[in-house]
């Protein structure tokens, strides 16, 4: 989700608390993926079975977000650069999408689900908070767990032979995780006022992110097609992560609200320790912020017509 240029750097030792690291960078990669499959899979598993629609929905949105992430990639092919102020102005725009969404799209409807579920608006709450905790939490842990790399803070989570590129790639990947799970969770009860404008709203930003995370890879030297190739192969997180989303949450009536909340606190997460950090840093905050508000004003109207 966050535009840099990644460029070749010594990969450093391998730690021994963390075995798979020693595979072949792109075989990581995919050992990551491969356990969102699983994942999605169990989800998939142990949804409840009367609501066969919501998991439909769910995937379908996932799919959506993948497509959009497709979409925005493609024009790499013969786009070499964005420039640093067009890329800081877009991310600022899918931040404030995300942060719209958060509070319109995931934090609203869980209160309301909280209070009908608990019976009380102080307990609807507690439920709501309990799963935004979750969320940072859960998005903490991938952050320290999961190899990957910010152009602002440098090289995170365990040593690896990972080179910067495909940490890069990881970061990407790692992100996307929670945009799918907030479309699947959006979607758990097959309620279109909630699913139908977080999912749109995350839709749009993908596209801007594809075409960031494409040029990215093009800036250090990959062909085109590769770096398009990657990039959209990234945003195969999101119909995974909307599978485990819309099966946890459909599973008992308290992680309805609760997995609103999680989802919620999982964005907010990534909004304010990766995006706003990436678009501040290269002294085009104030085109950021112009950006992060049109998104936030956009989510807002979108949450209003199609909720």
């Amino acid at each position: 989700m966050i535009a840099m240029d990644p460029t070749p750097a010594a990969s450093p030792r391998p730690s021994p608390l963390f075995p798979w690291l020693r595979m072949d960078p792109a075989l990581q990669f995919m050992f990551m993926m491969g356990i969102a499959v699983v994942l999605a899979l169990l989800s998939w598993v142990f949804a409840d079975t009367r609501t066969p629609q919501a998991m439909r929905l769910g995937l379908m949105a996932g799919l959506a977000g993948f497509a959009a992430t497709a979409i925005g990639a493609l024009p790499a092919l013969g786009l070499r650069s964005l420039g640093q102020r067009g890329s800081d102005m877009l991310l600022g725009f899918g931040a404030g999408m995300m942060l719209a969404a958060s509070s319109f799209s995931l934090i609203v409807p869980g209160l309301d689900a909280g209070e009908t579920v608990t019976g009380s608006r102080s307990g609807g709450a507690a439920v709501v908070v309990i799963g935004m905790a979750l969320g940072v939490w859960f998005m903490m842990a991938l952050d320290a767990m999961t190899p990957h790399e910010h152009e602002h803070c440098g090289s995170c989570g365990p040593e690896t032979r990972m080179g910067r590129v495909w940490l890069f790639v990881n970061a990407i990947a790692l992100h996307n995780l929670p945009e799918g799970m907030a479309m699947g969770v959006s979607f758990s009860q097959a309620d279109m006022a909630v699913g139908l404008p977080l999912s749109t709203a995350i839709a749009i930003q993908d596209i801007p992110e594809g075409l960031a995370v494409a040029v990215a890879l093009r800036a250090v030297g990959m062909s085109p097609f590769k770096a398009v190739g990657i990039a959209i192969v990234s945003g195969f997180m999101e119909p995974l992560g909307a599978l485990i989303g819309v099966g946890l949450s459909s599973t008992f009536a308290l992680f309805y609200p609760g997995g609103l909340g999680l989802a919620a606190g999982a964005m907010l997460f990534v909004v304010s320790h990766e995006v706003i950090p990436e678009t501040h840093r290269n002294g085009h905050e104030k085109v950021a912020t112009l950006g992060l508000m049109a998104g936030f004003m956009v989510m807002m109207v979108l949450d209003t017509t199609l909720g």
